[in-house]
Formats: structure tokens, sequence, C-alpha cells
């Protein structure tokens, strides 16, 4: 049955406010009783204030938060909702989690698509195939985030609300899909994984191209899929396509053309510097070492996070 976000989102707000009111009230009937029976009333405050109610309350933005609750960690907004959203999202794509069982299905090291079907026989949502899922600023691959975002959002909630289920994400993300998943969903994710990322992020020193695998799916041959399936094809798009534009007339099809020609030089030499060699490498890495060991095997193939790499 198809289902719009919107209504999910509000059952949930009135749920979660219903049980945020509700506490405080049983903890101001509370204070009220041992006030009572210690003869202590008048002499101690009866109201918990906002801040100190333990379960969430929800806001459409973070403006209508009344300053009662500022301090408290429990407040939440439609948005910070949202990115919850697109992180088990993510989760999916990569088998992490699913649709049609709880709690977690791959977290297992080198774990694989076989294996994850061996535990969801018929998923609703497959996870995405090799482990990679490029974040570039442009529809450059058909299984890059944002396309297998759409197929997730269909797959978890019907086609028929595709459209207004990504218009309301965008809206209470305040900007596109792709613009957020090129700048913001990265920082939030090592933010919430307190700079031990679950999701790593490949990326060039300028950024010109990105992509995310998942920890616990990776194995020897990822840096070289990244390169052989990704990296190259994609510099040879941009290749392709600034040879479209530099024969335009108009002055913005040169500019794009500039641009995409300094992305390609930038690739290739990240791909001399840094990705031929690590591919060749085939590097092992052990998740009983931690996150920042294993993340230090790959200097400047990584997005460089303060506190986690400790390359220069």
């Amino acid at each position: 049955m198809a289902t719009l976000i919107a209504d999910k989102f509000e059952a949930w707000k009135a749920e979660a406010n219903a049980r945020f009111d509700q506490l405080k009230a049983n903890e101001e009937e509370l204070n009220r009783i041992f006030a009572e029976i210690y003869g202590m009333v008048g002499e101690v405050p009866i109201e918990v204030e906002d801040k100190y109610v333990s379960v969430a309350r929800v806001f459409d933005t973070a403006d209508e938060i009344p300053e009662s609750f500022k301090g408290n960690k429990y407040v939440r907004t439609r948005r910070d909702d949202i990115v919850s959203l697109i992180s088990y999202a993510v989760g999916c794509m990569f088998g992490r989690y699913s649709l049609d069982v709880d709690g977690l299905v791959l977290a297992d090291a080198g774990a694989t698509v076989d294996d994850y079907l061996a535990k969801v026989p018929e998923p609703t949502f497959m996870p995405d195939a090799d482990n990679i899922l490029p974040v570039l600023d442009g529809e450059w691959f058909e299984d890059d985030v944002v396309m297998q975002l759409y197929r997730f959002l269909a797959a978890a909630y019907g086609e028929e609300t595709l459209d207004a289920n990504v218009a309301y994400i965008e809206d209470a993300l305040g900007s596109d899909l792709r613009t957020y998943f090129v700048k913001e969903f990265y920082k939030e994710h090592v933010k919430t994984y307190k700079k031990r990322p679950i999701y790593w992020m490949f990326q060039s020193p300028k950024k010109g191209f990105s992509c995310l695998v998942y920890l616990h799916r990776y194995n020897p041959s990822t840096v070289g899929e990244v390169l052989g399936k990704y990296v190259r094809p994609y510099r040879e798009k941009l290749d392709q396509r600034a040879g479209m534009l530099e024969r335009s007339d108009r002055t913005a099809d040169v500019k794009a053309a500039a641009k995409m020609r300094a992305r390609v030089k930038e690739l290739e030499d990240w791909e001399r510097d840094v990705m031929y060699e690590l591919a060749h490498a085939r590097i092992e890495i052990d998740l009983d070492d931690g996150v920042k060991v294993n993340y230090n095997k790959f200097p400047h193939a990584l997005a460089k996070v303060t506190g986690l790499s400790d390359w220069k």
C-alpha cells in the first residue's frame, strides 16, 4: 500500500508528544505525592521543567523549539527524523539492515550479498551488489546513492507516492537529495558515530569523486573495484562531456567544460599517486583493530576526518 512519509511523521510526532506529556504529568504527580507524604508542599517544586523530561519531544522545525526545552537532548525536529530515515535507508542499501527483518543483518567482516540472501531469501529491497555507492553532483551512474534511495523509497512506501515523498524529504532537509549527500551526509554520519564511521567515503583530494563503502562488506578487492568500475569510467565520461561542451558557442558551456577538465586532471593524479597502489596492495583490514587503525590504512584515499585520519 502506498504510504506518505508526511503521514508517518505526523503519527510519530503525535505518539511521541503524547508520551512526553504523559511522562511529565506522571513525574509531577509523583513529586506532589512525595511532597504531601513528607509535609513539604510549597517548599519543594512540583512542576518538572521541559528540559528534564527524558523522552523524545518532536517539533517540525528548530525555530519552533521553546526556550524551556533548551538543553533537552531528547528534542527532535522533522529534519532529525528524516536524516535518521536516510541513514537507515543507506544501511538497507548496504545490507546492514533490511525492510523484512529486525536488527542487524550484515555486520560481520567480509559479509556478502549471498550472506544477506541466506538471512533474507526474498527481500523487498535488495542491497547494492558491489558495496560501492557513488556520491556525485550529477546522475553519472545508475546505482549511485541518490538513485538507490529512490528505489528504497519506492520499495518501502510505494511507487505512487515516490514523488511526494522525495519532495517531503527535500523540504525537511532544506536542499535537494543530491546536494545533501554531496555536502552533508558523511559529515553527519561521522558525527553520529563519534568519528568512528561504519560507512567510509572514498574521496579525491578536491572532492571531484566520492563514493560510500560499508566497512563490514569491505574486502581486498574493494579499492580496485572503486577504481575500475567507477573512478576511471567517471573520468572518461567527464572527458567525453567536456569535449562536447567545448564545441558549444555558449560561454556557460565552455566554463563547464573547463571545470570538467580540471576534475579529470584531479582524478588522473589521484589514480596515479594514490588509488593504483592501494588497489594493487589488496589491503586486508581487521575489525578487531578498530575503525581508526583500519581507516589509516588508506591515506589520501578516504575523506579526511579530523581526529580520525592521521595523514596530512
